[in-house]
């Protein structure tokens, strides 16, 4: 007999394939397979409608900081929605909570980040970056510099602007992107640097060679030209690139030598994810102006940000006209009480503290620890809580499989199977586990994954 639960999963089923077009999916092949339904979550547990418990390894979409069910966002949601369930920023208005949650923020970036302007998604929010970027430059009389450069591999959203900016060529073709104005330098992956016909390079080594890229790139370009340079701290969904400790500081000296603005997307290393309040701290990084979501609110609510250091904003905001830019939700109340809550939370717990001190090393330890000899695992980097593994066919050589992604998959396939979320991005296992994520949630985490690594070894020839 089949159960009410199950009836409803097919039904659930049904009214998706029928009405909901999903994102990055092959809506056809998903319709065909059926969606999985996921009725509930808690801590870093996700139940789907059919009962099985899963444990979240990537936090979501790598932003629920706080973890699942926290009550305290919760009722400050619901309150704010009582209170006051929307209005706007236009018309000369402003609200307590968006207000206070500027000001928090400017406590929080770093120095010199004062001046904060809101909006509901990281790729609205690098849409915006490149907008104030092309104003400012503007204003100083310099319209010529409008070519924006960022990385291979890089993500930084799906609007016609922020796809473009984005390095993963995939997203381009559909849409004929991308845009003109927009130019690309390799990325500091020391892992792959052999495949790229680099050599044997150590890692800083290759950090200063990949750096200069951009100098050589800006003089190819023409540094009167080049409006901007925009980068993750750590590359994420370009699969978790770690730079060696020679990169930034080169990356800096290199943008203000040619006057170029440094952008630095903090959208998924915000907010406690690599031990301090931001990536830009953990890597001594001085950006012009920084965008930020998904941590901001632990994925509670849709908002991010844009912060102008003090050259954008002494510029931008004494120009001594209309500002033309914002959306109809820029600072929408609720999300701004839930976000203002969040940061609270997070500091009551010692969020970003205890991924630097305790947990975070814990979770790194135990990857090394579990993966560092094993057959089908070229390297396990990390930091905090964010962490990758390469799988591949030759430890030493640093090679790749020949089909890039098909290792990768059947990992993922196994990891779902198992009841854990990890991600594979071409061959490479991605963690970002909740900053709320126990020892033994770790040991949970790890051991899931291990038995999904086996599995794919096993299947293609590596044990």
């Amino acid at each position: 007999m089949v159960s009410e639960t199950h009836n409803l999963t097919k039904h659930w089923q049904a009214l998706d394939a029928a009405h909901h077009v999903h994102p990055f999916t092959d809506t056809a092949a998903l319709n065909k397979e059926g969606v999985r339904v996921i009725t509930k979550a808690d801590g870093v547990y996700l139940w789907d409608s059919e009962g099985n418990k899963i444990i979240d390894g990537m936090s979501g979409l790598w932003c629920v900081q706080v973890g699942y069910g926290n009550k305290d966002l919760a009722e400050a949601g619901c309150e704010a929605l009582r209170v006051l369930p929307y209005y706007n920023h236009f018309f000369k208005t402003t609200n307590p909570y968006t207000v206070e949650l500027a000001a928090k923020l400017a406590t929080l970036l770093p120095e010199g980040h004062e001046r904060i302007l809101f909006a509901n998604s990281g790729s609205e929010a690098n849409d915006s970056a490149l907008k104030l970027i092309r104003y400012y430059w503007n204003l100083r009389r310099k319209p010529e510099k409008k070519i924006h450069m960022s990385r291979e591999l890089a993500y930084h959203g799906v609007t016609f602007a922020a796809a473009s900016l984005s390095g993963l060529t995939p997203m381009h073709p559909q849409w004929d992107l991308p845009l003109p104005g927009f130019a690309k330098v390799p990325t500091p992956y020391w892992f792959g640097a052999r495949a790229a016909g680099y050599g044997d390079l150590d890692q800083e080594e290759f950090g200063l060679l990949i750096a200069r890229k951009l100098e050589d790139r800006i003089l190819e370009l023409g540094p009167d030209r080049v409006a901007s340079f925009s980068a993750e701290p750590i590359q994420g969904a370009g699969g978790v690139i770690f730079p060696p400790a020679a990169y930034w500081p080169e990356i800096q000296r290199i943008c203000a030598k040619y006057d170029v603005l440094l952008h630095v997307d903090e959208v998924i290393t915000g907010f406690g994810r690599t031990g301090e309040w931001f990536g830009s701290q953990t890597y001594a990084i001085q950006p012009d102006i920084i965008t930020m979501a998904k941590g901001l609110s632990s994925g509670y609510q849709p908002i991010s940000a844009i912060s102008l250091g003090p050259r954008m904003a002494d510029i931008i905001l004494n120009a001594n006209e209309e500002l033309v830019h914002g959306y109809t939700y820029s600072g929408h109340p609720v999300a701004s009480a839930v976000a203002l809550k969040n940061l609270e939370v997070m500091e009551n717990l010692g969020l970003p503290a205890r991924v630097k001190d305790s947990i975070g090393p814990y979770f790194q330890r135990r990857l090394q620890e579990t993966f560092e000899e094993h057959p089908l695992v070229g390297e396990v980097r990390g930091k905090g809580l964010l962490a990758a593994l390469e799988l591949v066919p030759n430890r030493p050589e640093r090679a790749f499989f020949p089909e890039l992604g098909k290792v990768g998959t059947h990992c993922r396939n196994y990891c779902f199977q198992s009841g854990l979320i990890s991600r594979a991005i071409r061959d490479t296992m991605v963690l970002a586990p909740p900053l709320t994520v126990s020892e033994p949630e770790i040991e949970e985490i790890v051991a899931k994954l291990k038995g999904a690594i086996d599995r794919t070894a096993h299947d293609f020839g590596k044990l």
